[in-house]
C-alpha cells in the first residue's frame, strides 16, 4: 500500500512538472514571438521613414559640395561656407535642423554620390538642365546666372554689354581661352582680333589690374568668387551687364539644390522655406554676402518649368 501511494505521488508530481515545463516553454515562445514582432514592426518603421523625416528627427542634413567658392566649401574652421550651404542652413534652421555636414567630392561625382546616398542633397552650384532633370529632383531656382564683367573702379569706359564691346574696338577686352564666356562674346559679335585670350583667371585679373585691358568677362559665379577675395582691390563688377542675347532674350543658367527623385518630401520642404527666404529678404542678404547682385535674382519659375524649357 505504501509503495502504491509512493508511485501515485511521483506520477502526480511528474505530471505537474511536465505541465509547468510546457507552460514555461509556451510562455518563452510567446515572449520570443512578441519580441520578434516588435523587431519586425521597428524595422518596417525604419524602412518607412523618409529622408525628410530622418533629417527632421536627427536635426542634421548632409550635403555634397565640390569645395569651390562661392558655391560651397570648407571654411578655415572646417565649417560649411558658401552660397548654397548658407542657403541650406537658413532654410532648415527654423525647423530645428542645426547641423549641416559636408561631404567633399569632385564636381562630376556629385550626382553619382547623391544616388549612392553618400549625402542628402547637392549644394554646389549645380545648374538645372534637362539632362540632369532626368536624374535628380531639383529645388526651385535660387539664382539666375549669365556672364558678368569686371572693370576698374568707377568703370572708366562705362562698359555694360558685349554689344558695346563689339561696337567699340578701342575697348580692350580680356577673356579666358576656350571658355564659355569667350564663345558667348564671339556669338554676341566681339571680333576675335579684339579679344585678349588668357590661360587662367589669375592672368586675366592681373591684366585688368595693371591696365592692359579695360574689361574682363567671366561667369557671374567666378566674378563673385574674385570679388570675395579681400586681397583683390581696385576693380569692381560692371552693373548692369548684358551678355549674349538669344532670340531677343539674354541667355541664362539657373542654379538650385538637387535631391534624390524619391526624396520629394525633403525637396518640397526646402522649396517652402526657399519661398519664405525670398519674400523676407534673407535670400538677398545671402546673395550679397557671397558676391551676387540683384541681377542674379531668380524669377518666379519652378524647377519643373525650367526642366521643360519654359524659361
Amino acid at each position: 500500500m505504501t509503495y502504491l501511494v509512493y508511485l501515485v505521488y511521483h506520477l502526480v508530481i511528474n505530471e505537474e512538472y511536465h505541465m509547468a515545463s510546457k507552460v514555461g516553454l509556451l510562455r518563452t515562445m510567446a515572449a520570443a514571438a512578441t519580441a520578434f514582432a516588435i523587431l519586425l514592426i521597428s524595422a518596417a518603421s525604419l524602412r518607412a521613414e523618409t529622408t525628410g523625416q530622418r533629417v527632421l528627427r536627427q536635426g542634421k542634413i548632409a550635403i555634397g559640395i565640390s569645395n569651390g567658392a562661392p558655391w560651397g566649401f570648407r571654411g578655415v574652421d572646417g565649417e560649411p561656407e558658401g552660397f548654397h550651404p548658407d542657403l541650406i542652413k537658413a532654410a532648415f534652421k527654423d525647423l530645428g535642423v542645426n547641423q549641416v555636414e559636408l561631404v567633399v567630392t569632385e564636381f562630376g561625382a556629385l550626382i553619382p554620390g547623391l544616388m549612392a546616398q553618400r549625402f542628402d542633397a547637392i549644394a554646389a552650384g549645380l545648374y538645372i538642365t534637362p539632362e540632369r532633370c532626368e536624374l535628380v529632383a531639383f529645388s526651385d531656382p535660387d539664382l539666375k546666372l549669365a556672364d558678368a564683367a569686371l572693370v576698374a573702379k568707377g568703370n572708366p569706359k562705362n562698359v555694360h554689354s558685349y554689344a558695346q564691346i563689339a561696337a567699340n574696338p578701342e575697348i580692350k577686352f580680356g577673356v579666358g581661352r576656350g571658355s564659355a564666356t569667350a564663345k558667348n562674346a564671339a556669338a554676341a559679335g566681339v571680333a576675335d582680333i579684339n579679344m585678349l585670350l588668357f590661360p587662367d583667371i589669375q592672368s586675366n585679373v592681373s591684366a585688368l589690374l595693371t591696365g592692359r585691358i579695360d574689361v574682363a568677362a567671366f561667369s557671374a559665379a567666378t566674378v563673385a568668387r574674385i570679388l570675395s577675395d579681400n586681397n583683390v582691390q581696385g576693380i569692381e563688377r560692371a552693373l548692369p551687364f548684358e551678355g549674349l542675347q538669344d532670340r531677343g532674350k539674354e541667355r541664362y543658367g539657373y542654379s538650385a539644390i538637387a535631391f534624390r527623385k524619391e526624396d520629394g518630401d525633403l525637396r518640397d520642404m526646402y522649396n517652402s522655406r526657399l519661398k519664405l527666404l525670398k519674400s523676407d529678404g534673407r535670400l538677398a542678404s545671402i546673395m550679397a554676402k557671397n558676391g551676387f547682385s540683384d541681377q542674379e535674382a531668380a524669377p518666379g519659375l519652378t524647377s519643373e518649368q525650367i526642366c521643360a524649357g519654359q524659361d
